[in-house]
């Protein structure tokens, strides 16, 4: 309760200053179809950018590397992108930071009724690997497999493909498993499959001493350097959207159209997951263990996943007054 009454009242505030000073505008990307839209969709409805001073000048695009490209050529200030992009381009003279946007997580989806029950029992099955050969939740798997002495990559059959095309060849039994996003597992569990392999509890495993975003806001330093007071505003206003959707179902029937989903059941589950990946946690905590999977990634990974970016840099977060 106390909660939402320093909403109201900072919303308040904003609405009475409006008159006196002007919105700030940031330039936003985002996949059209993607959860970040989702977010920006809540708050646009509810008049959050408005009461918060800002103009937020939203391009879809179709996929969320047309968004990288529109932030290195500046035609937006703001995209959300892994932590491994920024740290890339940093690595390589760029000046991205990183601010945490969800620690939401898939796992290796199977039918309800397979025999599936751990890593061992997926020696010459077929298991569809979202994102491609350098997919971080892919990485991560591989090297929790390594250290119990089975190599997933070695003794599956992997399928790469597309979430959408993955989940329905799952859903076919062309697949006898599923490593996918958080969103399109949710719509398996909708569909009677269920979590094997929760990727959380094997970051958990890797190091991490709790749920890490590795999903975030990108945008660059300068950027934030000028716009520092508009960004914390637009920070506040996403975290009362993630909490609109946390714990309003009717949202959900609202925005069901843009997720794609339209059974209750699979927006049940969405908004469950959307919840668990909400990031709660100080930004020194988000930071250490991503140093940590980091590691990991890199050594399974190598060149290939990092460029030259063989750690994490401190560098990455973004910390108001801490140089910009």
């Amino acid at each position: 309760m106390r909660k939402t009454s320093h909403w109201l009242a900072f919303a308040a505030f904003c609405l009475t200053q409006g008159g006196a000073l002007a919105a700030d505008t940031i330039r936003i990307a985002t996949q059209k179809t993607g959860t970040f839209a989702w977010e920006l969709d809540v708050i646009r409805a509810r008049g959050l950018d408005k009461a918060a001073r800002l103009d937020l000048v939203v391009t879809e695009l179709a996929s969320p590397e047309a968004g990288k490209i529109g932030l290195k050529g500046g035609s937006a200030d703001l995209i959300v992108a892994d932590v491994m992009f920024v740290a890339r381009e940093r690595a390589i003279g760029g000046s991205l930071v990183f601010h945490p946007f969800t620690s939401a997580l898939g796992a290796v989806m199977a039918p309800a009724d397979s025999p599936l029950r751990g890593f061992n029992d997926l020696k010459g099955r077929k298991l569809g690997v979202v994102g491609g050969a350098l997919d971080k939740s892919w990485l991560l798997l591989q090297a929790w497999s390594r250290q119990r002495g089975f190599d997933v990559k070695k003794n599956v059959d992997v399928n790469y493909g597309a979430p959408s095309l993955l989940a329905a060849k799952a859903e076919q039994g062309e697949l006898d498993a599923v490593l996918n996003y958080w969103n399109i597992c949710a719509e398996l569990e909708a569909k009677n499959f269920r979590r094997a392999l929760e990727m959380s509890d094997i970051e958990r495993d890797l190091g991490a001493k709790g749920p890490v975003a590795m999903v975030g806001y990108a945008f660059e330093q300068s950027f934030a350097a000028k716009n520092a007071a508009a960004l914390k505003r637009y920070f506040e206003i996403a975290a009362r959207a993630k909490d609109i959707l946390a714990g309003d179902p009717l949202e959900w029937q609202r925005i069901s159209a843009r997720a794609g989903v339209t059974d209750d059941k699979a927006l049940a589950v969405l908004r469950r997951r959307f919840s668990d990946g909400i990031p709660r946690r100080s930004l020194d905590d988000e930071e250490t263990d991503a140093r940590t999977l980091y590691k990991v990634l890199v050594d399974v990974g190598g060149a290939e996943f990092a460029g030259p970016a063989r750690e994490l840099d401190r560098s990455v977060y973004w910390r108001p007054g801490a140089g910009g």
